[in-house]
């Protein structure tokens, strides 16, 4: 098999033809880096690759299955890694300046076990700075490009995975999902993104931007490949203390279950608050089209209204600067990370923080400090930050009671496809909106996931966003699966093989 075909198989085929023999990790895993070798330099979605390692992993894996030792089922297909998240002994940024140059001296829960799974990590992929974007042009170390359209932005924060994963240089990659920084990427680039249920899957080696909503997840190409990495990913970690004290519901089952097309007697809910003014034609229009297909695979569809939707996105732009904060309030210069001495006076504690903070900071990041510390100050905690919690309780009542409904919800990931590279730079309101129906899952700590469901009238692909009650990840998979089989049906292949090679080196 060519490299080229091996980089083109989904993490579930690779890992079989890896299981029966075919071929080995070490293959595999070389035919990604050279795959990242030859079109990354046009796309950036890595920051760090670290082939040593990655090929090290690789040969203890196929070592151990000579051997004829018990391997997990993913074992030997590498992944991608967001660089939000602590790897031992490789840089980790957070897409910042002033984390640049940082080896941590421990792993994330997260990246223990996918060694202990025996994924071999390929490298660290861009990100807007601490997460803190819709489009990746907020990482300090440039732009990540779309692979479907390299003048355009590959979603945000996470565009440096989600474009991994689309352009064939990492058949899985992790990210993290703030306000859909995994599900908003997902949908511009036809990949499949899923954000876990809060405490789903640990936050221990995160590093925080708002820990009330940030959430690690998969990113991959199909939904069973998404429920496989999810698998090895979540579960109870006495380390974090939001961690879900639970099993995981039976992910792959619930994919393999889908997969038939069936979804006879599940209600699917569809929210009047997540469409409509400020959604592109051809997003509508996919959406109105997958409807139809559920429908036509026995769901029942029923409309349900969340009235309080409407106001998440100005709660949500209250509580993550507040947290935010207060997180990012250790990077100081004194402890790790840049440190910078002023240049106009003695170096107390006061100036030397001053003087780091201004330099390893970008714009986006301070803007939302000084929003967040604003409304944490004395005389608007109450005005601002206390409003906007009270907000996020009546979303999650809104939650209930379309739960009570309907066992999923859906609506458009995303209301427009990919837009080009700084052309909303200069307007943060109209980049946050980016982000409308993403956010009300993050408030409610309930799971979603994106699923490619097309291309729009300017032939770049959109999503269609699946909502499950919290706890009930698997029904995301189910249905997720059952509409991913039902559209390639209709294609007659996965979406992504209808996006523009790209150039090689």
């Amino acid at each position: 098999m060519s490299a080229t075909d091996l980089t083109r198989l989904t993490a579930a085929d690779l890992a079989g033809r890896l299981a029966a023999g075919e071929v080995s990790s070490v293959e595999a895993t070389q035919a990604h880096l050279d795959r990242i070798a030859a079109v990354d330099g046009a796309v950036h979605a890595f920051l760090h690759v670290d082939a040593e390692g990655a090929l090290a992993t690789a040969r203890d894996v196929d070592a151990r299955r000579a051997a004829g030792e018990d391997l997990h089922a993913l074992a030997g297909v590498p992944i991608a890694v967001k660089d939000i998240v602590v790897t031992r002994g490789l840089p980790t940024t957070a897409g910042s300046r002033i984390l640049e140059g940082w080896l941590p001296p421990y792993d994330a829960t997260i990246t223990t076990r996918l060694r202990e799974a025996g994924l071999p990590i390929l490298g660290k992929t861009n990100m807007d700075e601490f997460a803190m974007g819709s489009s990746t042009e907020h990482s300090a170390f440039g732009n990540t490009h779309n692979p479907w359209d390299l003048d355009r932005i590959p979603g945000g924060s996470g565009g440096g995975s989600a474009a991994a994963v689309a352009a064939y240089e990492a058949p899985l990659a992790i990210g993290t999902d703030t306000g859909g920084s995994i599900r908003q990427p997902g949908a511009v680039t036809g990949t499949v993104g899923v954000k876990p249920t809060y405490g789903g899957v640990s936050r221990y080696g995160l590093i925080a931007l708002a820990s009330s909503l940030d959430q690690a997840g998969p990113v991959t190409r199909t939904v069973l490949d998404s429920a496989l990495l999810h698998e090895v990913i979540g579960g109870h970690d006495p380390r974090d203390s939001t961690s879900i004290p639970e099993p995981l519901p039976a992910l792959v089952d619930a994919a393999r279950r889908g997969a038939s097309g069936d979804l006879t007697g599940v209600r699917v809910g569809v929210v009047t608050e997540l469409g409509g003014e400020g959604y592109q034609a051809g997003v509508r229009a996919r959406f109105e089209e997958s409807l139809e297909l559920l429908r036509g695979a026995g769901a029942e569809i029923v409309e349900v209204s969340c009235p309080h939707f409407t106001y998440a996105l100005g709660a949500y732009y209250l509580i993550l600067p507040s947290e935010a904060s207060s997180n990012l309030a250790k990077f100081d210069g004194m402890r790790f990370g840049l440190r910078v001495e002023p240049t106009d006076g003695p170096a107390t504690a006061e100036r030397v923080m001053a003087a780091t903070r201004g330099a390893g900071f970008g714009d986006e990041v301070k803007r939302r400090i000084i929003l967040g510390t604003y409304a944490l100050s004395a005389g608007y905690y109450d005005a601002y930050y206390g409003s906007a919690q009270k907000v996020r309780t009546l979303i999650q009542r809104d939650f209930a009671a379309a739960f009570a409904q309907a066992d999923v919800l859906v609506s458009p990931t995303a209301p427009t496809t990919a837009f080009r590279l700084g052309e909303k730079l200069d307007d943060p309101l109209a980049m946050y909106l980016n982000d409308v129906a993403t956010i009300p899952a993050n408030l409610a700590g309930v799971p979603g996931m994106s699923v490619p469901n097309g291309l729009s009238d300017d032939g770049l692909p959109v999503g269609l966003q699946i909502l499950a009650p919290a706890k009930a990840d698997d029904r995301l998979y189910r249905v997720g699966a059952a509409l991913e089989t039902l559209l390639e049906k209709t294609w007659g292949a996965p979406l992504l093989s209808r996006a523009p090679e790209l150039e090689t080196a």
